[in-house]
């Protein structure tokens, strides 16, 4: 996996200077930070398949890590995507802002615009099409969503604007499947056949986007059987693994993407399994302003690198997403995640 070399750990570090970075006046244009070379000679050694990078772009705290400066929020979320792609090992970025509410073709194609030809973008699905319920502002449920995976409605509503917006910088279609209501466990069957539906509803669309790949991420472990796989094989879709307290470890997922094999690898590492499997909040207060690994999570760490490198160096495409809240900085996790891929075996 490309030459050796010797890496120094505090070079991949946040300056120590960086919580007292001056904010950044009010403007449009957002400078990234400094390339480190070291992170060039490590993006370099990475299989040419693979993209890593993060869920969204607009963190403060992120100032000496990927922005030249501490910027406002509101600025780095209309503006700083330009400046996160020029980061040495951001190869995509996850849009999660459209799950909750949908984006149009002009929101797709203004982030197409920000990025290069090379770029892909991995694209949640409203949660209008993927969760079963309606829920109030602090999430709890109210009543049954009559959209929940409806097939013509998510074509309409999602595939299609991104696909026209994203052209071929688009990555991966995520249909994250919001945790059910117990209740519903009992219908597993009838569920995994309107999600067969939805799937098959999809046009093929490789000719404008060859990269592109739909995936399915799930929140409940009832969804992983051999129906399951069966639709997603049928469909041309893939599983997206979910790294998350109410999902299984790495390893008892596998056996969904060998039953798909050959096939690219989806990815995203969401919550360090420590707070819960309704941890947000505690990870959020304790991580932010996320400018600092709280949490190394290295076990995840290395097995993930060992399915990365297998599935990249098989000539497969992947992609992988951080959160902030999976060890408390996504830009730090992304490093120790490309160092643990450039230090793996070639197989899985």
């Amino acid at each position: 996996m490309g030459t050796d070399f010797v890496m120094q750990n505090t070079l991949f570090d946040a300056p120590e200077d960086a919580a007292s970075t001056p904010l950044k006046k009010s403007s449009k244009i957002v400078e990234p930070a400094t390339a480190n070379p070291e992170l060039i000679a490590l993006a370099q050694t990475l299989p040419p398949h693979l993209r890593l990078g993060a869920s969204s772009w607009n963190y403060p705290g992120w100032a000496g890590l990927v922005w030249d400066g501490e910027y406002p929020e509101t600025n780095l979320s209309r503006y700083g995507l330009n400046a996160y792609a020029k980061h040495p090992l951001f190869r995509t970025v996850s849009v999660d802002r459209g799950f909750y509410r949908p984006l149009n073709v002009a929101q797709f194609a203004e982030y197409a615009s920000q990025v290069d030809q090379d770029f892909r973008f991995v694209v949640k699905a409203p949660s209008l099409i993927t969760d079963a319920l309606i829920r109030d502002e602090s999430g709890r449920g109210m009543r049954p969503n009559a959209h929940f995976l409806n097939a013509a409605e998510a074509v309409q509503m999602f595939v299609e604007p991104a696909l026209e917006g994203l052209g071929h910088r688009l990555g991966a279609l995520v249909f994250q499947i919001s945790p059910l209501p117990n209740t519903w466990f009992t219908r597993m069957p009838e569920l995994i056949n309107r999600l067969h539906h939805l799937l098959k509803a999809i046009p093929d669309f490789r000719h404008t986007a060859p990269d592109g790949v739909v995936a399915v991420e799930v929140r409940d472990p009832q969804w992983l059987t051999p129906q399951f796989v069966n639709a997603l094989r049928d469909t041309g879709a893939t599983y997206c693994m979910g790294l998350h307290a109410k999902m299984p470890s790495i390893n008892e997922q596998l056996p969904i993407l060998r039953a798909l094999w050959p096939g690219p690898l989806v990815c995203r590492w969401n919550l360090n399994p420590l707070h819960g499997a309704y941890g947000y909040e505690d990870a959020q207060q304790a991580y932010s302003p996320y400018d600092k690994m709280m949490d190394p999570d290295v076990e995840t760490r290395t097995t993930l690198a060992k399915v990365i490198s297998g599935t990249a160096n098989a000539g497969q495409n992947v992609y992988v997403t951080l959160s902030n809240k999976a060890e408390g900085s996504a830009p730090l996790s992304v490093i120790e995640l490309a160092k643990a891929i450039h230090a793996s075996p070639m197989g899985t």
